[in-house]
């Protein structure tokens, strides 16, 4: 099956692909009316879903156990001194705590320097649903996107959350190689780079705390089009290594 029909450039794509890169942001919550910002550590689920792993005893946390609609912006890298012309995204959604060990899992996958304290009996996790979502492509540049705008194709999602396991163990233990070359070229740092997470979108290779996200051309439907896609990416990286 061929990739999901979409334009690579198209905001609703771009704001996935920062979303999935996002190792950090802004949490805003409000209380009696009272706004407040947090820096949180987003990771997303197979469906897009934000996971923040959140203490019991942080402000942020019992705002959202009093009002759980709440906002999450994260920004890229600017294209200029100026700040304004970064990528960002800010998500609306409804916070809830859940127990998952599975997305626990996930979350802990980009961020593997928490399993120091992801176990205290004060952290939990919790997901936001995407609502809706302002994406700015750089100054002057805004979209609004509609919750259908970000949410990827159930079926895809499906799909690759059942071939994730055997795709990850196959490429580190088939194509270690591959592995370490892509992880090098993306994250300008040589190492035993491996799979550690794929989803419709791209996937992420990890080398001792660091995590570097790999993002495909388009959305992808099925674990066919992900071998397609590390194919792509891999002439790509070998034929610049040989260009330079």
């Amino acid at each position: 099956m061929a990739a999901a029909p979409q334009d690579a450039e198209s905001p609703s794509w771009t704001a996935r692909k920062l979303l999935r890169a996002a190792r950090a942001g802004t949490l805003a919550t409000a209380l009696d009316g009272q706004p407040f910002g947090s820096l949180v550590t987003p990771a997303c689920a197979p469906d897009l879903s934000l996971l923040l792993l959140l203490s019991d005893l942080s402000e942020h946390t019992r705002h959202l156990h009093r009002e759980p609609r709440c906002a999450v912006l994260v920004a890229g890298n600017a294209e200029s001194a100026n700040p304004q012309t970064a990528p960002r995204v800010t998500v609306t959604g409804l916070a809830e705590r859940i127990d998952d060990p599975a997305l626990k899992a996930r979350w802990l996958t980009v961020h593997p320097y928490a399993a120091l304290y992801a176990d205290f009996g004060d952290f939990h996790l919790w997901r936001i649903r995407p609502m809706g979502a302002l994406f700015v492509g750089g100054f002057a540049r805004a979209t609004r996107l509609r919750q259908t705008d970000l949410t990827p194709d159930p079926g895809a999602v499906a799909a690759l959350a059942a071939a994730e396991a055997d795709m990850v163990a196959h490429c580190n233990a088939d194509h270690a190689d591959a592995m370490e070359l892509l992880g090098a070229r993306v994250a300008a740092r040589n190492g035993a780079w491996r799979m550690v997470a794929a989803d419709v979108d791209g996937c992420d290779l990890a080398l001792d705390e660091q995590v570097a996200r790999v993002a495909w051309s388009a959305p992808v439907a099925d674990a066919n089009a992900v071998r397609g896609e590390l194919v792509r990416l891999l002439r790509a990286v070998r034929g610049a290594a040989a260009a330079g």
